[in-house]
């Protein structure tokens, strides 16, 4: 993927854009095993609700990873095979995304906060073999495990031991550092997402199967989105989990993928906690949703009276952003809001770039290089400006496939085709109507589906 830094419009940013990506990836190398050699280079800064603090380099995110995936293997994983990330924030769920990615094996990122039967069925559902939790989803996987056949494994992080659940600290303590990753092709599977806008129980399809090269197509959006990430200085941090699209591939796997350092917090959301982190870590980049945005602003109208703010981008979504609450990111964080749109089965497909082209008051963006989007019938027939249809994404972008494009529904054919139409266009379930300029625009906000950010 190689985005023209130098073009000073949107047009010449799209202009020439190509994909081209390679026949071999591994998303644990790409963002990991690639920056290890450097063992200077910062890739985790960590705190919890608790006051303690850590800082990890990739070398040491990549001999922790080697550990665990010689365990893993000693568990009797082989690639495909399904093991479970239910942790919040913080290193062993970095250490584990890329154990088990670099293994050619499938994560299945999960909230440690999910209610015991929403665990249970997507644990059920993936067929996970291992699952590794900490002390908030531990008693709720101990409630549920006779419901489990397939889950022959339990690791816990900062939990009680116990016949069921064996400790990460014990079981890595004498594991091999050393690990040679499993080649793997671009497009071959790399883990299991289940969003939030779709009901299993309702006859909806759950898990969403991501290649290895899913990351590479969230580039181009997540770059523009943060006006032309990486420069020099740039700290991310985003309060979203890492069980989440926008956690994942707008926040850890990109600022990874560049080799920069980011924060995790492991603690409740709070404005106050929020300012102070940002202020403490140098924090320069931001995903926060609408909601959060609005609890910052209500909480702290003058921040930057109280504490020393340096953000250089800030970036939302998921729901509308108000004039009220753009005005005062550009006026009172000194940043402007650049909204982006995505799905648990396509990413970072559309936005803003505010370095680039002018945000419109109200409008959802337009397509970031690398994605044609469009407004859609209901049998992929591209309809006019100003016309309200479906959105979409084509599954190619000038003769390339696009690599934001989810590989399917997990086991169920069914739902995957009903999701694309026409000659490869992929349907948002989201209205909306495309003015002169390309940009999109909500018709009231008329929805038939949720948008995940």
């Amino acid at each position: 993927m190689e985005l023209d830094r130098q073009a000073t419009s949107y047009a010449e940013l799209c202009q020439n854009f190509r994909w081209q990506i390679p026949e071999r990836f591994n998303l644990a190398v790409d963002v990991c095993g690639r920056w290890a050699d450097e063992r200077s280079r910062f890739a985790l800064y960590y705190e919890d609700a608790d006051g303690f603090t850590s800082a990890h380099t990739f070398w040491d995110i990549q001999r922790e990873a080697n550990r665990l995936a010689n365990v893993l293997a000693a568990l009797g994983t082989l690639p495909r095979d399904r093991v479970a990330i239910v942790l919040p924030q913080r290193p062993e769920a970095a250490i584990t995304l890329v154990a088990i990615c670099q293994m050619g094996a499938l994560a299945v990122p999960l909230s440690p906060f999910l209610d015991a039967d929403a665990l249970a069925w997507r644990l059920a559902d993936s067929g996970t073999h291992v699952a590794i939790v900490d002390g908030i989803a531990a008693p709720r996987l101990r409630a549920i495990r006779q419901r489990l056949p397939q889950l022959r494994h339990v690791l816990g992080v900062g939990c009680a031991a116990g016949e069921d659940i064996r400790l990460w600290v014990e079981v890595l303590e004498h594991a091999s550092p050393r690990y040679t990753p499993v080649v793997t092709a671009a497009g071959d599977p790399a883990m299991i997402l289940y969003g939030g806008s779709r009901d299993p129980a309702a006859g909806e399809a759950g898990g969403v199967l991501l290649a290895q090269r899913t990351l590479l197509g969230s580039l181009g959006g997540f770059v523009c989105a943060h006006d032309f990430y990486p420069q020099p200085q740039d700290l991310f941090w985003s309060p979203t989990d890492w069980a989440s699209p926008a956690g994942l591939f707008g926040g850890l796997l990109p600022t990874w993928h560049f080799g920069m350092p980011l924060l995790a917090y492991n603690g409740s959301f709070e404005a106050g906690k929020s300012f102070a982190l940002i202020e403490k870590y140098g924090v320069r980049n931001c995903f926060f949703t609408p909601s959060d945005l609005q609890l910052l602003r209500m909480a702290m109208p003058e921040p930057r009276l109280a504490h020393d703010l340096d953000l250089r981008s800030l970036v939302s979504g998921g729901e509308p952003i108000d004039d009220a609450l753009a005005c005062w990111a550009r006026d009172k964080l000194g940043v402007p809001i650049n909204r982006i749109f995505g799905q648990t089965e396509l990413h970072y497909v559309l936005g803003n770039c505010s370095a680039r082209w002018p945000a419109k008051p109200g409008a959802m963006g337009r397509a970031y290089p690398g994605h044609r989007v469009e407004v859609v019938d209901r049998q992929g027939r591209l309809l006019p400006q100003g016309e309200t249809g479906e959105i979409a994404v084509h599954r190619q972008y000038n003769g390339e496939d696009d690599p934001a494009i989810m590989l399917e529904y997990w086991n169920d054919p069914a739902a995957t085709v009903s999701r694309f139409v026409g000659d490869g266009w992929c349907l948002t379930g989201e209205l909306a109507m495309m003015d002169a300029d390309g940009d999109l625009w909500y018709p009231g906000w008329q929805r038939r589906g949720k948008e995940t950010g």
